[in-house]
């Protein structure tokens, strides 16, 4: 039973990166055959992200703690169901006021990516939650890789709605296949009381506080979160401006980070925690992360460029065993609140991040240009993970159990 629902959760999150990726190559087209003007469907594609986030942001704790009172699995299988009628709404949209509606239903259905995490945690011990954390990691890269692609393919005969139906169908045959074979993690004794203080973003907070353990790791998410916002917010900008990067190369760099996270996410995870144990985990893996921002902030060709991006993936193993840690602070009763509270963080970086990022970039190419620092993002995003270990090592200091390697052994969780 525990392996067909690893086996749903990890089909679940890669259909729902899949069919958010689907969309991807499609929606600024889409977009700006509604406003007809380059800088309109520009301004419009920013509300379009701030919407999502927010939206993250508002519902992740919601959802979370809904899933703490009535089990995970109606959760998770109403938001897949959800999300398909949600992409079946921006495919027949005939307005952008319509398209804008989608957005944001897809944005608070999204949000079911923290009932997943609560749900790896309900069915693994402490010392096997790393490994599940970590099969979420390899399903984000594999929706990552596949979905750009297939949206493109869909679309390349000009029909932009096609994708969205596409998208649609994945999420409604996720939903039916859920009834099938996902089975409720929560037993009835662990469930908890819903209570509006708990499931608004700013009292799922409040949680992350009742522990100083807790509340340092959270904090140092957060810069982490912003930190890892550079990549989808310069990217492909930086590629162009610095390296005259065409569509394939560009296409090209981003399959190298999906298959590169793929990789390291299924292998590496499992021994990287049972080696360096969930404290060292995280840290050595933002220390990739630091590691692989210098060198895209350094390379001044894009070969080296392209060398980084395998550093980069090592990061994978730094946020599964951060969410290990977290989970062990938490009773039973309130896993769903804690992803809910984390992912509500996830929404507050991803406000936060893009406007620095895109900001500074746009000043070190235009008006500072002369200081010949077009790196400029990349190092903040550096130093930001920077503190994320500072802090990180400082509020697991006193927890012993975490400085050493866990005594058991990692045995695999079967997907």
């Amino acid at each position: 039973m525990k392996r067909n629902a690893l086996t749903f959760i990890f089909i679940s999150v890669v259909l729902d990166m899949l069919a958010l990726g689907v969309m991807a190559p499609v929606l600024a087209p889409l977009i700006k055959s509604f406003t007809h003007h380059d800088v309109s469907a520009a301004q419009w594609i920013g509300i379009f992200a701030t919407l999502f986030a927010v939206m993250q942001f508002l519902f992740a704790p919601l959802l979370g703690v809904i899933s703490d009172r009535f089990g995970r699995r109606p959760v998770i299988l109403l938001s897949n169901l959800g999300l398909g009628l949600d992409y079946v709404i921006m495919a027949l949209a005939p307005t952008l006021s319509w398209l804008l509606v989608g957005r944001i239903i897809s944005g608070i259905t999204s949000s079911n990516i923290s009932v997943a995490y609560a749900y790896i945690t309900d069915i693994a011990p402490p010392e096997k939650r790393a490994r599940g954390f970590g099969m979420i990691g390899a399903a984000f890269g594999i929706g990552f890789v596949l979905g750009p692609a297939l949206g493109g393919l869909l679309s390349q005969h000009g029909d932009l709605r096609l994708p969205f139906w596409v998208s649609a169908g994945l999420s409604v045959l996720n939903f039916i296949y859920g009834i099938f074979v996902l089975p409720e993690s929560l037993p009835r004794e662990k469930r908890n009381t819903f209570r509006i203080a708990r499931a608004n973003p700013l009292g799922s907070l409040r949680l992350l506080r009742s522990h100083r353990e807790l509340f340092g790791i959270s904090v140092a998410y957060l810069f982490a979160m912003i930190a890892h916002d550079v990549l989808p917010t310069v990217w492909t900008i930086y590629g162009i401006h610095r390296y005259g990067w065409n569509l394939r190369t560009i296409g090209f760099s981003l399959a190298t980070i999906g298959v590169s996270q793929i990789l390291v996410s299924s292998l590496l995870v499992a021994p990287a925690v049972k080696w360096l144990g969930d404290r060292g985990a995280m840290l050595v893996g933002y220390s990739f992360g630091i590691v692989a921002f210098c060198v895209f902030g350094f390379a001044n060709a894009s070969w080296l460029f392209f060398l980084g991006i395998p550093i980069l993936a090592l990061w994978s193993v730094a946020t599964p065993g951060l969410q290990a840690i977290a989970s062990r602070h938490i009773s039973p009763t309130e896993q769903g609140e804690l992803q809910g509270a984390l992912g509500s963080i996830r929404g507050i970086s991803t406000i936060v991040g893009p406007p620095l990022f895109a900001g500074t970039l746009a000043l070190f190419i235009g008006r500072f240009a002369s200081l010949h620092i077009t790196g400029a993002p990349w190092y903040i995003a550096a130093l930001l993970l920077v503190t994320t270990c500072a802090i990180g090592y400082a509020a697991t200091q006193r927890d012993r159990d975490l400085h050493a390697p866990a005594t058991p052994v990692l045995e695999e969780l079967q997907v």
